[in-house]
């Protein structure tokens, strides 16, 4: 005759081994899957079986109790932490759209004009610097104008073209190179030119973070925009 302990063994899956029965196996995935509505049930099952003579330590039950309330706690703060990461994901997409048709501030060296002519951009200088020259390109590689920056302490340095060059010509259109050198007494110091781009599409990807695309420059990841304009 089946006991209440047989119907628990039975409900996940276990059979006693009988000459009548075969034990049921399960597989490593499905033993995972034992939920705490599972455990309750054998635990009760447990307590109705047990030797009066002999009770279970209680000491071990509630030992046993607060594992599994700690385990079941652990798989709910997973779903959570996933949850709002989905959301932030979303969030991030929803902000990088954003910034289609905005300018942006970011490391490149090809700069398009704007509508007044010139460009606006601005030097990373690694270390101090007595020395910071800017120097602007053509197309074909030529140099149309060079400006001096002077002395600059470490950081961004903002510069400003007006679209004339050296002879006091008007540039053109474009797309200008920019290219900046920067020396401490003699010593060279590491500069990194940041130039103004439109955005002009997103690229969302489900694994990674979106990336804007950028005329002359290409894709970069939000995290290299310096400012937003």
């Amino acid at each position: 005759m089946a006991t209440t302990f047989d119907s628990a063994l039975q409900n996940l899956g276990i059979g006693r081994t009988t000459t009548s029965q075969k034990p049921t196996i399960r597989t490593a995935a499905e033993v995972d899957q034992l939920t705490q509505n599972d455990f309750l049930t054998l635990l009760t099952a447990q307590l109705r079986n047990q030797d009066p003579t002999d009770p279970v330590d209680a000491t071990a039950q509630l030992t046993q109790l607060a594992q599994f309330s700690t385990v079941s706690g652990i798989s709910e703060i997973n779903s959570t932490l996933k949850s709002i990461q989905d959301k932030l994901g979303a969030t991030s997409n929803a902000e990088a759209l954003s910034y289609v048709g905005r300018n942006v501030l970011t490391e490149g060296n090809t700069a398009f004009p704007r509508q007044s002519g010139g460009i606006a951009g601005a030097v990373e200088l690694a270390k101090d610097a007595s020395d910071v020259r800017v120097s602007i390109q053509s197309p074909n590689g030529s140099v149309l104008r060079t400006l001096s920056l002077g002395p600059q302490k470490k950081g961004t340095i903002d510069f400003d073209w007006n679209g004339m060059t050296d002879n006091g010509d008007p540039a053109g259109n474009g797309p200008f190179t920019v290219n900046v050198t920067a020396n401490n007494a003699g010593a060279i110091v590491g500069a990194k030119p940041l130039v103004w781009a439109s955005v002009s599409s997103v690229a969302l990807s489900g694994s990674g973070a979106p990336s804007l695309t950028l005329p002359g420059i290409g894709q970069i990841p939000i995290s290299r925009v310096r400012q937003v304009g």
